[in-house]
């Protein structure tokens, strides 16, 4: 990152968008998991499997997101 004016708002954007990737998208997969699970009576099954991959697409996401911050440099 180049040494300027606003080198901290730039990295407090880069931490707020980690931080709502990583929360957001696990808690997307869970209520929709639990949705699934009230409608398709399985209980804990769609539960973990929304959880699971709120997981997985918010890392992906956020390793998206610093090369694409990055890649400005």
């Amino acid at each position: 990152m180049k040494d300027g004016p606003h080198q901290l708002l730039k990295a407090m954007s880069l931490m707020t968008t980690i931080v709502s990737q990583l929360a957001g998208f696990p808690l997307i997969g869970m209520f929709v998991g639990g949705f699934l699970d009230r409608k398709f009576g399985t209980d804990p099954l769609w539960l973990i499997v929304g959880i699971l991959l709120g997981i997985a697409l918010g890392i992906y996401v956020m390793l998206y997101s610093i090369k694409y911050f990055f890649s400005g440099d």
